[in-house]
């Protein structure tokens, strides 16, 4: 092995010893897994990046705060919760998160997501206010130091395939198709698409219970992991395919006739070996929280209300009103959340944050994250609103009244989700067409690492046209 590969991989830690339950998680409605029951995680951690790039931006018209990746996760859990057939809905759910980005992987690769770039400026301020949704519908949000929320998701799962219940990760991360199989599904909700075993054999050209071993030699640029050089999907699920696993092809790699292909397995066989390590999920973590307390339960409705209030969002508000006859007018917003608190009000220069570490509420410790942040003197407008030109805020004053600023966003956001759930396509306007196809190129760009602002933009001005005509 290269010297280089040896001073980034170092032994692996012994196992943690069992953690003590979090008595500040207990739910009053807990009760065991149980065959025929239902297991939902929502692995919150890549969901927020997805609704923030997937939806329109969104700011509230008091403060011009963005919050399009709050709405999105609200959207999402109400939609768990309520709308789901009675045959889908969840007995068990919980919001997974990661806690930081050291775990037990960079214990011996210090490389891994060693370069992941920080959170885009107007989503680090909607991460607490996320933790604070998940908290208002009264749904577990779990979290440990060393582990990723995948290893989590895997734990929790396997408990519930031994108990026999079903599984749906609401996700559709391909780090985490490894689960799939054995009652366990996952659940694409922004495309309403399931994805099952051959969705994953479609993705990585074998089964669920081999795609560990695609991914130890393809590696993943995203998390730095390094896997071997020259080898991608179809080369590798082919190579899985005819020796069965990666330690046989690595032992047989002499076997392999073309020689480039052959000369790289044999050069970075311990670079693959430790690539699987880092890909395989570890699914006997030390749970805090047991899978009991993850039993679902009807939420304070009030308190719910308070918060959406809070965050302006009319519409689920609605919603949530309809479905539980309280009147929202009898409700204050949550004083804590609402503009023009001091926690939406931070000093000067506030913000920061990096991707995996999300800035929020911990158990014992005051609200009070930054909510907003604030503009250096190079990025003042013309006008000395201490505001960036044509960010979402700026645009939004620009947009006559607060009123109608306000009605415009919830009119963006509903006609996009018109555009993606209309069965009958046909029937669809062409501008909330072109509107859904610029939203998934922006995805697509955030994805592959390049060109997400100018994307961005793009989807902007689109989201503009739509409720302008929208208005007409």
């Amino acid at each position: 092995m290269p010297p280089s590969v040896k001073s980034k991989i170092k032994a692996k830690p012994a196992t943690a010893a069992p953690a003590k339950t979090n008595s500040a998680n207990a739910n009053p409605a807990a009760r065991p897994l149980k065959k025929g029951d239902h297991l939902f995680l929502v692995d919150g951690s890549s969901y927020i990046f997805r609704a923030y790039h997937a939806l329109p931006p969104l700011t509230r018209k008091s403060d011009g705060l963005q919050v399009n990746a709050v709405l999105g996760f609200c959207n999402m859990l109400w939609k768990l919760l309520v709308e789901m057939k009675s045959e889908e809905k969840p007995t068990h759910l919980a919001v997974v998160f990661d806690k930081s980005e050291k775990t037990f992987r960079t214990d011996f690769y210090p490389e891994y997501k060693a370069h992941r770039p920080e959170a885009p400026a107007d989503l680090i301020p909607q991460f607490p206010l996320i933790r604070e949704a998940v908290h208002a519908f009264q749904i577990p949000s779990l979290e440990q130091a060393g582990f990723e929320a995948d290893d989590l998701i895997a734990t929790y799962a396997r408990l519930a395939c031994e108990a026999k219940a079903t599984t749906t990760i609401v996700s559709s991360d391909k780090d985490l198709m490894q689960l799939v199989g054995n009652g366990v599904i996952m659940y694409d909700t922004m495309k309403d698409r399931r994805i099952g075993r051959e969705e994953v054999i479609e993705k990585f050209g074998v089964p669920p219970e081999k795609v560990i071993e695609v991914q130890a030699l393809i590696g993943d640029s995203t998390d730095n992991v390094p896997g071997v050089p020259g080898i991608g999907v179809k080369t590798a699920a082919q190579l899985i395919s005819e020796y069965g696993d990666l330690e046989t092809l690595l032992k047989r790699a002499d076997e392999i006739k073309q020689d480039k292909r052959r000369q790289s397995l044999i050069d970075n066989a311990e670079l693959a070996r430790v690539s699987k390590r880092l890909v395989t999920l570890d699914d006997k973590v030390p749970l805090e929280v047991p899978v009991d307390e993850l039993a679902v339960h009807e939420p304070d409705y009030k308190h719910l209300i308070a918060f959406l209030k809070a965050m302006e969002f009319t519409s689920i508000t609605r919603r949530v009103a309809e479905k539980t006859g309280i009147d929202p007018a009898q409700i204050e917003a949550d004083s804590d959340l609402a503009a023009g608190t001091a926690a939406s009000s931070p000093p000067e220069g506030a913000g920061g944050g990096e991707r995996n570490e999300m800035p929020g509420e911990r158990a014992g410790t005051p609200r009070s994250t930054p909510l907003t942040r604030s503009a250096s003197p190079g990025e003042l407008s013309p006008k000395g609103r201490g505001e960036k030109e044509f960010t979402p805020i700026s645009l939004a004053e620009a947009r006559a009244h607060a009123a109608r600023n306000h009605v415009v966003h919830e009119l963006a956001a509903a006609a996009y989700v018109t555009g993606r759930a209309a069965a009958n396509r046909d029937a669809v306007p062409a501008r909330l067409l072109e509107a859904e196809l610029r939203v998934e190129a922006r995805h697509t760009f955030h994805d592959c690492g390049r060109g997400a602002d100018m994307a961005g933009d793009s989807v902007h001005g689109v989201a503009r046209k739509v409720t302008q005509g929208a208005l007409r």
